[in-house]
């Protein structure tokens, strides 16, 4: 009987002592949250100290409407697992808002004030630069630092700090295997420009995605340069890597320089005669940023958008991106098909630094092209 009581005794002061080891980790944590609050706050940005708290507003909202770049595919099965996750948000809507156009035309009602009923906007990397003013400033990155959100805080601008990409691309060299044998594809760069490619023997993009991603490891002038040479090179011009990529897989040319993986991934899935292939070339140029998100700061529905982006960064949610976009999902997570393909080996990446730039590396390098212009 004593050593029963002596028993429960031991046992309740061990359970006591446990809960007040517990509550003072819990204490020791809090100043910390609390801080980044202060000096969140300081800066003019919201900052959420628990998920919890997030939740409970987004309960009280229970709607949300988005705009993405992401394909239409992904709509389904994304709205889907958000509402398995959060079922008090029942009025969804994502609708695409993809391509220089279609974004152009969304900037101006935002800047107009006219894109009211919008919660999240998709950021098209040219317009990169005239997004801040517009946006609500949510510490995105100091509650991914914190754990507040689960997002790895690289998926998020770390100067505007409430600017989110959860898909990045990578560059690659698409070739007609029964045209030209493996070995004969180029192995870097500055193969191009070797004389058996000299003459209409390879297809460039009018708009050359590949070329302004080598900047980071290049710099400017040497990707310049190299723009330059290749123009020298005579390659055909065409414009739209599906079209391009198209006609590689049909024979009617051998080498398209700079396609992104994941097209040339899902059209090799459709080929029925097996001769497209690609090939990947360092510094691999990579994109984390392909385009990004960002809440609105005539949001009605905030915290239930801070949830949405918090999902797309989400394990589950990249899996979905990578099967139906396809193979698009953020190199930040370590599943992801790019993450794969890009692993051990040398990377140019345009990260947010240069996301805002990348236009105007763009346009240099078309310049530099030196296409002929039409007199006045």
């Amino acid at each position: 009987m004593r050593n029963t009581v002596l028993n429960k005794i031991v046992g309740s002061f061990t359970l006591l002592l446990l809960l007040m080891l517990a509550l003072t980790h819990a204490d020791a944590a809090s100043p910390t949250l609390v801080q980044a609050k202060q000096e969140a706050e300081a800066k003019g940005y919201i900052f959420f100290t628990t998920h919890d708290e997030i939740v409970a507003m987004a309960k009280k909202e229970g709607r949300l409407r988005v705009g993405t770049a992401l394909e239409p595919s992904n709509f389904k099965p994304l709205i889907s697992a958000f509402k398995q996750k959060y079922p008090f948000i029942t009025g969804i809507r994502v609708e695409e808002i993809s391509g220089p156009e279609a974004d152009q035309r969304f900037l101006l009602e935002v800047r107009a004030g006219q894109a009211k009923g919008w919660d999240i906007a998709s950021i098209f990397i040219d317009f990169a630069k005239e997004y801040p003013p517009y946006l609500m400033k949510h510490d995105i990155l100091g509650m991914a630092e914190h754990g507040v959100l689960k997002i790895h805080p690289r998926m998020v601008h770390p100067g505007e700090r409430n600017i989110v990409s959860v898909t990045s691309i990578i560059q690659v060299v698409a070739s007609n295997r029964k045209l030209i044998s493996e070995d004969k594809v180029p192995n870097t760069w500055e193969d191009f420009l070797k004389p058996e490619f000299k003459g209409k023997k390879f297809v460039m993009d009018l708009r050359p995605f590949a070329l302004p991603a080598l900047v980071p490891a290049w710099g400017l002038e040497r990707t310049l340069d190299f723009a330059r040479k290749l123009a020298a090179q005579q390659p055909v011009w065409a414009r739209g890597a599906t079209r391009i990529i198209t006609a590689i897989a049909a024979g009617e040319y051998s080498l398209f320089l700079g396609p992104n993986f994941g097209a040339v991934k899902r059209a090799m899935a459709k080929e029925q005669t097996g001769s497209l292939s690609y090939k990947v070339i360092e510094p691999v140029p990579t994109r984390i940023v392909d385009y990004a998100s960002g809440i609105l700061n005539t949001t009605e529905h905030p915290h239930a958008a801070l949830l949405w982006l918090e999902f797309l960064a989400s394990p589950e949610a990249q899996e979905i991106i990578d099967k139906y976009e396809p193979l698009k999902a953020s190199v930040f997570s370590p599943n992801s098909a790019v993450a794969q393909e890009v692993r051990g080996r040398e990377l140019s990446v345009i990260d947010w630094n240069h996301f805002t730039n990348f236009q105007e590396y763009t346009e240099k390098i078309i310049a530099a092209f030196g296409f002929p212009k039409a007199d006045k």
